[in-house]
């Protein structure tokens, strides 16, 4: 990956962050309202834990003894995953879930290494990299997958990228196997090279600690099952394993890719004095699509990050207000000429997603 302090991006036309910031501001303040979470948060952050920890306990405490049940129980608890990373975790690291900051890092923190993450490299990955730098080429992580994926045109192509568009959904179920496994000992190695970890003030050995005793108390706890139910095969805890893992990797991708790797977005490249032609904002604009938007149910029950849009220009707002600043946002990007990238349906933007995969692999 490219060091991040040699690119930068061309601030001198700011007319349109500085216009719709303003009208973002104005309507919190004029309707006396938080960014923050509010009690319809709250009550969705309830159902989504009590819908994983619910089926876990079933689980542990054997309360129906039957192969099958605990099947479902698994699948379960992997939408359950999906709903408290996308609904819970993401605003929290994001800070933007509470006003106060200590209950932000506290509940980032817990909610995503109750996943199997690390919640330090998830913010570095995400928050600092991926929103700064989105879909700019050997910078943006999130668009660098292991080889044999290509996610954006400035990438070798390789002759196996010709079925990623077949292949790609198998391995999007891998993700937070990954995760839970070496992806996070992968980047702490990775960021504390790159310096992210001293600009986070903290250093490789403590976060190598956390990342070790995190590993060590999610997989010990997801374990539990299997020590406690003597007809619980390591086969059948292990079938479980793979299908709540598959099930939640699956669902996150399937709502994070459309909304940057789609045939509708940019993949802008940095000139050779590293400088990016638009403004930051206009360029999330350029690189980021929303979907399903007129659909209330999707929107609570993804996170609002169907409104991708909104998200990535106003980051530190909690996702149950993305609805009402949305026309707000489209608004001012038509009076400024700016685009607003919009698939009327999710459905619309996987097949935008799956149409971006198959172009990859030939052009």
């Amino acid at each position: 990956m490219s060091n991040t302090n040699n690119i930068r991006f061309d601030n001198s036309n700011r007319q349109f962050y500085t216009e719709v910031k303003k009208r973002v501001d104005f309507y919190f303040r004029d309707n006396k309202i938080t960014k923050n979470g509010n009690y319809n948060m709250y009550l969705k952050s309830i159902f989504m834990f009590s819908a994983y920890f619910v089926p876990y306990f079933l689980l542990v405490f054997n309360v129906f003894d039957s192969k099958l049940i605990w099947l479902l129980l698994a699948v379960l608890m992997g939408f359950s995953m999906a709903g408290i990373g996308l609904c819970v975790m993401h605003d929290a690291n994001h800070g933007s879930y509470s006003k106060n900051a200590k209950i932000n890092r506290i509940l980032g923190y817990v909610t995503l290494n109750i996943l199997g993450g690390h919640s330090l490299n998830w913010r570095i990955q995400h928050n600092v990299i991926h929103h700064t730098y989105t879909n700019v080429h050997d910078i943006d992580e999130d668009i660098a997958p292991p080889g044999f994926m290509r996610f954006e045109p400035h990438t070798e192509r390789k002759f196996i990228h010709k079925f990623q568009f077949l292949y790609a959904w198998f391995f999007y179920g891998l993700m937070t196997i990954m995760w839970s496994t070496t992806k996070d000992f992968k980047q702490v190695i990775r960021y504390n090279k790159q310096g992210h970890l001293k600009t986070a003030n903290t250093n490789f050995a403590t976060e190598l600690f956390l990342v070790i005793m995190s590993k060590i108390i999610y997989h010990g706890y997801v374990l539990l099952p299997y020590f406690l139910i003597k007809e619980l095969t390591f086969l059948n805890w292990l079938s479980g394993f793979v299908v709540m893992h598959f099930i939640a990797g699956l669902l996150l991708a399937m709502i994070f890719q459309p909304a940057h790797v789609v045939v509708e977005t940019e993949f802008p490249l940095p000139n050779n004095e590293g400088s990016i032609e638009n403004h930051w904002a206009e360029h999330q604009m350029r690189t980021t699509m929303n979907f399903g938007t007129k659909d209330p149910f999707f929107s609570w029950l993804v996170g609002g990050l169907n409104h991708q849009v909104e998200h990535h220009l106003f980051p530190t707002i909690c996702h149950v207000h993305y609805p009402k600043i949305s026309k707000i946002v489209a608004d001012v990007a038509k009076e400024f000429n700016v685009p607003y990238l919009n698939q009327k349906s999710f459905v619309g933007a996987l097949w935008s997603h799956e149409k971006m995969l198959w172009k990859l692999g030939r052009v």
